[in-house]
């Protein structure tokens, strides 16, 4: 505007000539430009550009540069070894409390599902599964220890005081491999990329999800355990724990552990398998973890990785 009443204050007035006494005067020329007035105007109308470009501009980049629901990634530190049966081919892990875990063991002819004291590694007692199955996830809601099986949509309901076999029972899922509880309902997996929820009093499925990180699925997800709101999966073969949203599948950060397996080669344990079991004790906040045949069982702590990772490094380590 000011460049146009800046011409206006420059049009000449003209001299009205006495021989020209018929010609009609002109209109009054606009009021003078008041600069006072627009000086005011100038910080407001900057102040709601700002405003408004500052929200654009955070909502745009929020969905391509930063999210602070992006996944995250964590590795750990040990915080206490404890012994754990070499013999044992670990499918299923859980706390129970007052230092006891149950666990359920596979391969052919040495299954089981037992109860083993926390500090010793000992095993206080054994439940021998018949020789033609092949043992995998285990859970415990309230008093009953719900057990897959490998190959089979086959599973077992024990009493968790003496491991007594109270009840057979068949699912939906297309194998056995892990299974988890919130307390009400069971989640499962079954090698595939599906975490499915299963009702616990008719072992049907009422709800399942494909798990994806970046798009993509998540395939063999093995042993769960449920800790505060997210489904935690070992995924067989890698060294990693997805923690998925069970609403939606969604991997909400993965947790990192190539360095327990690792240490454990180079101290000689050369029989051991891949990374699997994972036990929450929800009262003392602590995590175990272990593998199939392996000596130790690890009371781990997380910490997140605060350096980005190259792209892909997630897949090539954690994808099978």
């Amino acid at each position: 505007m000011a460049p146009k009443a800046k011409l206006l204050r420059k049009r000449p007035n003209s001299n009205r000539s006495s021989s020209k006494p018929n010609i009609p005067m002109a209109s009054p020329l606009s009021p003078p430009f008041n600069r006072g007035k627009f000086a005011l105007l100038i910080p407001v109308v900057l102040f709601i550009s700002g405003v408004f470009v500052f929200s654009f501009s955070s909502s745009f980049w929020s969905e391509f540069v930063y999210d602070d629901r992006s996944p995250k990634i964590y590795s750990f530190e040990v915080v206490n070894e404890f012994p754990h049966d070499p013999d044992a081919f670990t499918q299923g892990l859980l706390y129970a409390g007052n230092d006891t875990l149950f666990e359920s063991t596979g391969l052919y002819g040495r299954s089981s599902v037992r109860k083993v004291a926390l500090p010793t590694g000992k095993v206080e007692h054994i439940e021998k599964m018949d020789d033609s199955y092949f043992g995998e996830g285990l859970t415990l809601l309230g008093e009953r220890l719900f057990q897959v099986t490998w190959m089979l949509q086959t599973g077992f309901i024990y009493d968790r005081n003496n491991l007594q076999k109270l009840k057979l029972f068949t699912h939906q899922m297309q194998d056995g491999w892990g299974l988890a509880t919130d307390g009400k309902i069971l989640y499962g997996s079954d090698g595939t990329s599906t975490l499915y929820q299963i009702d616990p009093e008719t072992l049907k499925v009422i709800g399942k999800h494909d798990v994806k990180y970046n798009g993509n699925n998540v395939r063999n997800l093995n042993e769960l355990e449920y800790i505060n709101g997210e489904v935690w999966a070992n995924v067989y073969q890698s060294d990693c724990i997805a923690r998925i949203s069970p609403g939606s599948g969604t991997v909400l950060g993965w947790i990192l552990l190539p360095s327990l397996r690792q240490g454990l080669i180079a101290a000689g344990y050369n029989s051991i398998d891949v990374l699997n079991g994972i036990a929450w004790d929800g009262d003392n906040k602590r995590i175990y973890v272990t593998g199939k045949l392996w000596p130790k069982l690890y009371e781990i702590k997380l910490h997140p990785i605060k350096k980005p990772l190259k792209d892909g490094a997630i897949e090539h380590l954690c994808f099978r």
